[in-house]
């Protein structure tokens, strides 16, 4: 890596710091740090990973549940071939086959491989990783480590890429990808301590910065995190999106009185998928177990979007809590058990005064992940030259609904995958040629430069606020025409807004903020385009217009630039899986949620 200063063609444009690297990886946690793995295993030795925040500190970190993979631990008759059948199933076959086989298969070796680089997982008391139970997958397949299983995995990612010296940058946000729309040669952004602007000359741009899930306002994400930074990052440098009106509404957030400080911060925090995999129940104010009206046979484990638009149903006709939520109670399990399944979701209501193994929590639904991102290839390379997108920054995997545990899998498994399809073309660092540099560049950061300081009319926060209330309102659980038209024309207002922002200097946090709601301002735009477009429920879209599925429809949504601005959706086929997945689709395979019982 070399780094280099390059003396701006106008003299009032700040100066910039170049840094020469063959692979930039974007994104810090468990896809960004799998991929420079593979890379540095493979030989590649001039790699740098860039995060936003302190090493360490990734939105991997909050996946607490589990991950997947068909080692068999208690079911020995289950296989990755169950395993992709049940994705597909979850996906409701808008799932790309060939990537949902690559996840599947390559899972039990990723999960013992993780075990090699010293991965804290809960064991069996024979000492094999312990699996459990998780929402509509037909054999217990997750493993975990205790309720912190994504904080457990990215430190063992992390160990094993400090033992093989690979270099990271911390605080570091990239505004903008340097392309022609062909291919990528770098990428521009800002050391967000210093302020420094600053070019990276990159051959290869690996994007693993996450989704969109924080583009809601009630979220399972810290607000800083998950804006949509991959997926709008790829869609300006020329890459194309799919399935993005799919959002995952987790089941169980924390339902919370807003208006009392101590509880306020904790809206809409994930309360893991766990505690129903370790026989958590759901119950309304009447103090019925309500899945049993939707979900006779799976009650709380059935699919997630089931889950979720069931908690919505009782609160809407009157059943829910006074902060719009039902209760989760897991207190007939001993408390020794759940203090050991579940150490960190017992030590965070203890912490707040709830006993987990004496009395139920409040919990609603929440925006948990995007199921759809940056169109790639079979090995997470876009259709722009030398840009990779894997984890949730990617499409294709998760089709119209996630298989619970699929998240962290996804993330090592292309992480992998991506990492050795890089190593076999990397032809050392990249270089911006002139004509980028002066169009692209050099207004990239002039932009930033100006947006700097700004003394605007509308407040940032605020901005970004409405923008996430509107998400909410128009493009939420339950959705139908005439809202979601009423979404793109408040979102075209927002816009407005956001050109006339008040942003501090460019270490604030109002400077972050004004570069997020630019993100967000793209891929909240997708999902309500594509969530009018599609005229049908499916998965985790639900039309209330259209409730039923239409089999026409099982066809995905990409969205691209046009020629002449604005943006153009098309629509393509599904593929279809290989035999053995088809056979084990034709088996049937099910969980019977009363072997909890």
């Amino acid at each position: 890596m070399s780094k280099n200063d390059r003396s701006p063609a106008a003299t009032s444009l700040p100066g910039y710091d170049e840094v020469d690297v063959s692979v930039l990886v974007v994104g810090a946690g468990a896809a960004g740090a799998r991929a420079a793995i593979e890379l540095a295993d493979q030989g590649v030795e001039d790699v740098l990973v860039l995060g936003k925040r302190s090493h360490g500190d990734a939105h991997t970190t909050w996946a607490r549940g589990g991950i997947n993979g068909a080692l068999g631990t208690h079911d020995p008759e289950d296989s990755w071939a169950i395993h992709a059948a049940d994705t597909l199933n979850e996906g409701h076959f808008l799932n790309d086959p060939a990537k949902v086989e690559t996840v599947a298969k390559q899972m039990p070796d990723r999960l013992r491989e993780l075990d090699e680089w010293g991965m804290d997982y809960s064991r069996t008391d024979d000492g094999e990783i312990d699996q459990r139970f998780f929402g509509a997958q037909s054999f217990r397949r997750t493993a975990f480590a205790g309720d912190h299983t994504g904080e457990s995995l990215l430190n063992a990612l992390v160990d094993r890429a400090q033992e093989l010296s690979i270099p990271y940058r911390e605080d570091v946000m990239i505004t903008k990808l340097v392309s022609d729309d062909d291919a990528v040669y770098g990428a521009v952004g800002f050391d967000m301590d210093s302020g420094e602007f600053v070019l990276f000359n990159a051959g290869t741009v690996v994007l693993a910065a996450g989704g969109y899930a924080a583009v809601y306002n009630r979220h399972t994400s810290r607000d800083d995190e998950n804006n949509g930074d991959g997926p709008a990052l790829a869609y300006d440098a020329g890459a194309s999106l799919m399935d993005m009106e799919f959002v995952q509404f987790h089941p169980t957030g924390m339902a919370v009185d807003e208006s009392d400080p101590e509880w306020e911060p904790w809206s809409g925090r994930l309360v893991t998928e766990a505690v129903r995999g370790e026989g958590g129940r759901l119950y309304n104010t009447d103090g019925e177990r309500f899945m049993e009206r939707y979900s006779p046979d799976q009650m709380e484990l059935d699919a997630r979007d089931v889950v979720a638009r069931a908690i919505a149903q009782e609160v809407a006709e009157g059943r829910g809590t006074d902060n719009g939520g039902v209760y989760l109670d897991i207190s007939h399990r001993d408390a020794e058990f759940i203090q050991e399944r579940l150490p960190r979701m017992y030590e965070r209501f203890a912490e707040l005064g709830v006993d987990m193994a004496e009395e139920p929590v409040e919990v609603a639904p929440t925006s948990h992940y995007g199921m759809g991102g940056v169109v790639v290839d079979d090995h997470g390379e876009t259709d722009v030259d030398g840009l990779f997108a894997v984890g949730e920054t990617m499409a294709g995997v998760h089709g119209a609904n996630r298989l619970g545990g699929n998240s962290l899998a996804e993330t090592v498994a292309f992480g992998t995958v991506a990492g050795d399809r890089i190593a076999d073309r990397v032809d050392g660092p990249g270089s911006v040629p002139d004509d980028l540099v002066e169009s692209v560049v050099e207004p990239q950061i002039a932009g930033l430069a100006e947006t700097a300081g700004r003394d605007g009319i509308h407040d940032v926060d605020a901005v970004f606020a409405e923008l996430q209330d509107l998400m909410w309102e128009h493009a939420g659980l339950l959705r139908d025409e005439e809202s979601l038209s009423a979404g793109l024309d408040a979102l075209a207002r927002v816009r407005e807004k956001a050109g006339d922002l008040d942003v501090g200097p460019i270490t604030s946090r109002s400077f972050e903020y004004a570069v997020d709601v630019g993100f967000m301002l793209t891929t909240a735009e997708t999902v309500l385009r594509g969530a009018r477009e599609r005229t049908e429920s499916r998965g985790a879209h639900y039309r209330t217009d259209y409730p039923d599925v239409d089999e026409a429809w099982q066809q995905n949504i990409t969205y691209e630039r046009a020629d002449l601005g604005g943006m153009r959706t098309d629509v393509s086929p599904v593929g279809s899986p290989d035999e053995t997945v088809q056979a084990a689709l034709d088996e049937g395979h099910e969980l019977d949620y009363h072997q909890l019982e």
